[in-house]
Order: C-alpha cells, then structure tokens, then sequence
C-alpha cells in the first residue's frame, strides 16, 4: 500500500507549497488538512462508525461518520466526498456537503503529534445504511443513534468514543439546529 501525502500548512492554515508523507506529518507534528463528514437523517440520528481493532490510531472505538486526511493537491471538499465513499460506500455530489467550518485541532496519541485543520462538513442522508459497503481495513460497522442516546453514551462510556471532547456535543447541537429539534 502507498503512503498517502499530504500538504503543509502554517499554524494559520495557509498551504506551504511542501508535501509530506502523513506518518512524517504526525511525527514531526506538522500542520495539515483533514475533511470530517458528520452523517445525519430527517430524524435527526447521528450516524457513526465503529473503527477497525486495527487502526493505528483509537482502534475498536467510534468515531464521526466518515473522516481523513485531504491528500497532496487535493481540496477538502472532494476529499471528504472520497472518504465517505471509500469508508462507508456512500457517494453523494458536491453539492450534498454542507460545509459547517473550519476547527483547529492539536493532540497527541502515543508518538504522533497530529496537528490537523479538519474541515467540517454536514450530508442529510434517509437512505438504508444496511445496504451501504464498508471499508473492512477501516470500519467495523455504522450505525445511528439520536442526539439523546449518543450524549448519553459518551458521558457514560467515554473510553467507548475517540476523545473528541466537547466537538461531540457541539455537532449534535448542530444537526439539532438544522432540523429545529
């Protein structure tokens, strides 16, 4: 498998015009982008993802719907329309993301320094998700769960969710938003 390269940025999120291989992006802590799709339906259900108990980072925990690093050369926006295909086999047009914003985000885990600029972006989605293909090198299963259930699951069993903190519960006040729930 290639190593996927991603673009530098400055700590202000303007591109350096250098490219790294992502592993040395995180062990050197070098800025870059990431697109992060949070997956909602008309209910107002949150989808998310179980990753694989071999992923180098947060194994065998749940995550946003569809996540990754925006490759060398590419924007963020066509980047998360590939992870979100790749990941959980959902295809959706360009103009189905809504962009949300832009969150500076800096932690450790193990040796990696991730230093990341993560581009948000919401899909309104009522389709089966049973019928969706999933990565197996990355996802064990999906699923959705309303904006109650899911705060309630990771004030009880934190160490079950990757540690996004409080992100967590701003997007769900967010798809509340969007649907005036």
């Amino acid at each position: 498998m290639v190593e996927e390269s991603v673009d530098v940025c400055d700590e202000k999120n303007n591109l350096t015009g250098i490219t790294k291989f992502k592993s040395e992006a995180h062990k050197k802590g070098l800025w870059h982008r990431t697109a992060h799709i949070w997956v909602y339906n008309s209910k107002g259900e949150i989808l998310i993802q179980l990753r694989t108990k071999d992923k180098t980072t947060y194994p065998d925990m749940w995550d946003i719907s569809a996540a990754g690093h925006v490759s060398a050369g590419e924007d963020p926006l066509t980047s998360g329309l590939r992870e979100l295909y790749e990941e959980i086999g959902l295809k959706v047009k360009k103009n189905d993301l809504k962009f949300y914003r832009i969150l500076k985000d800096s932690y450790k885990y193990k040796s990696m320094k991730n230093n990341q600029f993560c581009y948000v972006y919401f899909l309104k989605y009522d389709g089966d998700i049973s019928k969706l293909k999933l990565q197996k090198e990355e996802v064990q299963k999906i699923r959705f769960l309303s904006p109650k259930q899911l705060e309630i699951e990771l004030k009880k069993y934190p160490d079950k969710y990757v540690p996004n903190g409080e992100y967590w519960f701003e997007i769900i006040h967010e798809v509340e938003r969007r649907l005036n729930l």
